[in-house]
């Protein structure tokens, strides 16, 4: 790339990261691409959508229709759709819900549902147990809740089912909607969006206030749903058709509950809509949404990172500074024979000279897991840096899945250069069997993947949940790996295979040292760096896991990306420390270590995984959801030990050519 155009990237980079973690609380919110303003003219109608039933207790989505909901008259439909959507579970579909712009109605008939069968019955039961929630759309803006708690309003996505009362089931059979309305404004500007990071508590007050429909057009900023549970006489809707008025004033009172759900019995369904004019702009619209708490919280995570980048850094400079410039300025100061009756009394590092490149064991291993980590650290940095950019907003639902997809794809290519570089390298030139390390590295890590999600796809299926992929969806993924990530591997095994090698400054004896015995266990203090890694991140973890588990959005990228940059520093620090220290006790087997000194990191967020499941997802039911817990969470610290383990591969590997190529050795 360009010098210029490195500079532009820079100064793009420092403009987001300016944005996203810089702006008051008071700051106006922007979007970069994503999404458009959709002009409604007053009369127009509104179309809403529903997405999956969800529930933080078994984290298993059903279809909305899979409960005796009211249909479309037209029939049910299929949303648009993504490839991330449809890997998250989401099954966006029509709605008979339909409003007209600008135009308040109440007292409007849905429909009367057939009478509840036992199966039906015992199934809307079990969903109000489970707390399952319904999920409404309208112009892509999800339904907000608020629930009042003394004076300040907490804000839910969706509504309840129903809710429990004793032995009584009640079902939340009335909707009362608020559509926030902003007169429509050319976006003649693209503005970037940012976010800030204000209390989860909104003072009580009007969003907005009554306006007339005096407008050509409107923009759509708001859409906040009140459940009620309302008790109709199916008898008085017999004769009436779908969107007619309802013979009685129905009046909405969150406070109480009264349509208990019985076998055999129907359910009435009604809606009322209102429309307010806000002075919210388009813009801000999804403020109500991205508003994390915990700022200082972000803050901390980032200064006890730099606290344990320092500490690791001072080690470094010793190291390097002091100990090892030391030791190889008086090495090199003496002659020949000096030299010669020096090696003979020294100890450490300076011992292995003749060892320290020896072939690892399973050096084909060794290639594929640094090959796959490289990939997984190419679209993980990608990715975050492009929605820390504001490119995968949450108003495009999907796309930061399929971002990672793609990414992961394109930078196949990668991962078979560096496969093969490394095989290359630790054959001293020979590029032979560089096909079968570029054909294991793409099919590493994505048989791993497969094996896990297919064995999670079936629990799914099993439970007739939409969050597992459809079969043409696995037809679709297969492919693109097949078609694509296999290719894109070869190609850059080709590429790695065609480029000339490191040379290692030293020669190897042919008959191996042998390494003297050691008081610990080596692998111990391997294991125990991970601890060092996982303190930099834990804290930032904790709202990511929230983000996926307990349904919250995560929007913070750009304190995400800080994280990782320091992530990945430290996961060199630490690998460089531990191979100096297992050289100075002449243990030349440091290829592994160097890959799990980092890499153990994984072992920990795991055993994390594992508290968060036991303390923060107490509620969390059958082994089922307990098993989909683990096998996403097993499937993601592999991929983490991939991405860290090589970041300390590679900083061992660099920190050792440059150590040794200052030692002359016969």
């Amino acid at each position: 790339m360009a010098r210029p155009r490195a500079l532009r990237l820079l100064l793009a980079l420092a403009a987001a990261a300016a944005v996203l973690l810089s702006s008051p609380p008071s700051a106006d919110a922007f979007y970069l691409p994503g999404s458009y303003p959709h002009k409604y003219n007053p009369g127009e109608i509104l179309n809403v959508k529903v997405n999956s039933l969800t529930s933080i207790d078994t984290e298993i989505p059903y279809s909305y229709y899979s409960l005796p909901f009211c249909t479309p008259p037209e029939g049910v439909k299929d949303s648009a759709e993504n490839l991330g959507e449809l890997l998250m579970g989401d099954r966006i579909e029509t709605s008979p819900y339909r409003f007209r712009m600008h135009a308040n109605e109440t007292d409007v008939l849905l429909c009367r549902s057939d009478p509840l069968s036992p199966g039906a019955f015992a199934l809307m039961k079990r969903r109000i147990d489970e707390m399952y929630q319904v999920n409404l759309i309208l112009d892509n803006l999800p339904a907000i809740r608020y629930t009042r708690k003394d004076d300040y309003f907490l804000r839910w996505t969706g509504y309840p089912v129903g809710i429990r009362v004793a032995a009584d089931y009640y079902v939340f059979n009335h909707l009362q909607f608020t559509v926030l309305v902003h007169k429509y404004e050319d976006p003649n500007v693209a503005r970037v969006m940012g976010t800030s990071d204000a209390s989860d508590g909104i003072p009580a007050g009007g969003a907005g206030k009554d306006g007339d429909s005096s407008s050509s057009g409107w923009m759509v900023v708001g859409f906040e749903v009140v459940p009620c549970s309302i008790k109709h006489n199916p008898d008085d809707v017999k004769s009436l058709k779908m969107y007619g008025k309802y013979p009685s004033r129905i009046k909405c009172d969150p406070t109480t509950v009264s349509m208990s759900i019985k076998e055999n019995e129907p359910i009435v369904y009604t809606y009322e809509v209102s429309f307010v004019e806000s002075d919210i702009k388009w813009p801000s619209r999804w403020d109500a949404y991205l508003k994390m708490e915990g700022a200082k919280v972000h803050w901390f995570s980032i200064l006890n990172s730099l606290m344990v980048i320092a500490f690791l850094a001072g080690i470094v400079f010793v190291i390097l500074l002091r100990t090892v410039r030391r030791d190889l300025t008086r090495y090199e100061e003496l002659d020949s024979e000096a030299q010669a009756q020096m090696n003979e009394e020294l100890s450490g590092w300076k011992l292995v000279v003749s060892d320290v490149f020896r072939a690892p064991s399973n050096p084909m291993l060794l290639c594929m897991m640094v090959g796959d980590g490289v990939q997984i650290l190419g679209m993980a940095v990608v990715t975050i840096l492009f929605a820390a950019l504001g490119f995968m907003s949450p108003a495009s639902r999907g796309t930061l899945i399929t971002g990672m997809l793609f990414f992961y794809l394109v930078l196949g290519i990668l991962a078979g250069y560096a496969s093969v570089r490394v095989w290359k390298t630790i054959r001293c030139g020979d590029h032979s069997g560089w096909v079968g390390v570029s054909w294991r590295t793409a099919c590493f890590f994505p048989g791993i993947a497969f094996l896990i999600l297919t064995t999670l796809n079936f629990l799914l299926w099993g439970s007739q949940s939409t969050g597992a992929i459809p079969f043409s969806l696995f037809v679709v993924l297969i492919l693109l790996w097949f078609c694509i990530s296999v290719p894109l591997t070869l190609v850059g095994g080709f590429l790695g295979a065609k480029a000339s090698h490191i040379e290692y400054p030293v020669r190897t004896n042919q008959i191996p040292r042998e390494i003297p015995a050691q008081k610990y266990p080596s692998w111990l203090l391997v294991l125990g760096a991970g601890t060092l890694p996982f303190g930099t991140l834990f804290i930032e973890l904790f709202f990511i896991m929230s983000s996926i588990w307990m349904g919250r959005v995560y929007y913070v990228f750009g304190f995400l990306f800080i994280v990782m940059l320091l992530l990945v520093i430290v996961c060199a620090e630490v690998s460089l420390v531990l191979t100096y220290m297992h050289l100075c006790v002449e243990d030349w087997k440091w290829w592994w270590k160097s890959f799990f000194s980092s890499g153990s990191v994984a072992i920990y967020i795991f055993l994390y995984s594992i508290n968060y499941l036991v303390f923060d997802l107490k509620s969390l039911s059958g082994p089922v959801s307990a098993t989909l817990y683990l096998g996403y969470s097993l499937f993601m610290v592999i991929a983490i030990m991939l991405a860290t383990g090589t970041v300390g591969f590679i900083s061992s590997f660099c920190f050792i050519h440059y150590l040794f190529s200052s030692v002359k050795a016969d």
